[in-house]
């Protein structure tokens, strides 16, 4: 059972990494095309966007994270 556990562990760990670069890259994608000196508000709006998605795909991210590890802890508890 404990292959299994870290196997589990393992995956979850590497897709968080993977889930918060992309959620870092967003960030920043979306402050400089905000930022931009493009005289075209379409283009920020696209920017705010950006901002606004990875702020709430970073909440959702902790959230899930926390309640992983919790599970994981009980279930290691058990």
């Amino acid at each position: 059972m404990t292959g299994i556990e870290t196997l589990v562990q393992q995956i979850t760990t590497q897709v968080t990494e993977i889930a918060w670069s992309v959620f870092i890259l967003a960030w920043a994608i979306g402050w400089a095309i905000r930022g931009s000196p493009i005289p075209i508000f379409k283009i920020k709006r696209t920017g705010q966007d950006f901002i606004e998605d990875a702020i709430l795909a970073a909440f959702w991210l902790a959230l899930g994270t926390t309640v992983f590890s919790l599970v994981s802890y009980v279930a290691s508890q058990i």
